[in-house]
């Protein structure tokens, strides 16, 4: 977990409550930033929907954005507690290890289920002297990058690498190796044989390299009739 955020006192705060894969959270409620309390933990104002205070659901896990733009940052938390200080009321948000920023989407998502190797060039080298390299499955790549199930946790900010597995007989579907940068990470649905689920932006040393994984992933379109 990072630090204490650092959000100064009275900061507006668009909320929205944690949405299904696949699908963008709905940011419709406003709530302001009190203070942090620690590492984990933070005061906000009680949302106000349809002339009433939100009812506290200490179940529903919430997403609060605050930025904008391709700046806009959003972290994760549950509802602990209702704080009052003097006459006001606030909930205290206890902070979970999901922190994301969310890109503006140039590139088309395409859902598709890929069996992927990920590895990280800080790991120890096995018996043979190579980097070891785990299984993950993929939920949707884009030419920006990808969302992946895997066992390993990653902090946001990370780097990983990925192996795409070839596709086909063409030369576009030739297997890639990409460099991606951790954005988010969340527990992986119950019943997935996976236990988190990542976000990854990938990084291009030029744009001869993200030209070729559009070619990949238009193949991949072609050869599963997406």
């Amino acid at each position: 977990m990072a630090g204490a955020l650092k959000i100064k006192a009275g900061t507006k705060l668009r909320m929205a409550y944690d949405a299904e894969l696949g699908k963008e959270p709905n940011f419709n409620m406003i709530c302001t930033f009190n203070k942090s309390l620690n590492e984990s933990a933070f005061l906000i104002s009680i949302p106000v929907v349809n002339g009433k205070p939100l009812e506290v659901d200490e179940s529903q896990k919430l997403l609060i954005q605050y930025g904008s733009g391709s700046d806009a940052m959003i972290f994760a938390g549950y509802v602990d507690d209702t704080v009052k200080e003097g006459v006001r009321r606030y909930w205290k948000i206890r902070r979970v290890s999901e922190q994301r920023q969310f890109f503006q989407r140039a590139d088309e998502r395409v859902k598709v289920t890929l069996r992927i190797e990920y590895s990280q060039e800080t790991w120890e080298l096995n018996a043979d002297g190579e980097i070891p390299k785990e299984d993950g499955m993929t939920l949707d790549v884009s030419a920006g990058g990808a969302a992946v199930f895997m066992n390993r946790h990653f902090d946001v900010g990370e780097i990983v690498t990925l192996d795409l597995p070839r596709v086909g007989t063409s030369v576009k579907g030739q297997a890639l190796t990409e460099i991606g940068n951790v954005c988010w990470v969340r527990e992986a649905p119950k019943g997935s044989m996976y236990r988190l689920l990542c976000g990854l932006q990938f990084r291009f040393s030029d744009s001869s390299e993200k030209e070729q994984l559009q070619d990949y992933l238009s193949n991949v379109k072609e050869k599963y009739k997406l």
